[in-house]
């Protein structure tokens, strides 16, 4: 029974396992956010244009049964303008990390090359004479 909850405990202290439910945790306070946005932000807007609530939408079957296809519509409706706000954060944050990612290794980048003054053909920068032209650098 020792051996089992070591294995256990290795298993759950490991960096993968971690992440994982920090993600799932920071997913869920972001599913918060998000529903928040799509229910009291975008809908209203969507029901100012569109004038009509979906939940509302049903179709009387035989006497009380009934087919409430509005609410599924409501659903999938919520569940697109969700993936695309989603898609909109993620593109930015990506275009945000790109920009900064582009930066570093503009900066870390070692110049290893020059141009000649009289041709204007890229060389080494450690060079004294233009392996296009000929001329000869003064230092």
């Amino acid at each position: 029974m020792k051996k089992f909850f070591n294995e256990f405990k290795e298993f759950i202290s490991r960096g993968n396992v971690m992440d994982m439910a920090i993600g799932i945790i920071i997913g869920g306070a972001f599913t918060s956010v998000v529903s928040s946005l799509v229910a009291d932000i975008i809908n209203p807007f969507l029901g100012l244009f569109g004038g009509m609530n979906f939940d509302q939408l049903k179709w009387h079957i035989i006497g009380d049964v009934t087919l409430n296809y509005g609410a599924f519509l409501t659903a999938v409706l919520n569940f697109l303008i969700m993936a695309l706000v989603v898609f909109c954060i993620v593109k930015m944050m990506n275009t945000v990390t790109n920009r900064f990612s582009a930066k570093k290794e503009e900066e870390e980048e070692p110049v290893t090359t020059k141009i000649c003054p009289f041709c204007k053909s890229e060389i080494d920068i450690e060079a004294t004479r233009c392996p296009h032209c000929t001329s000869l650098f003064e230092e």
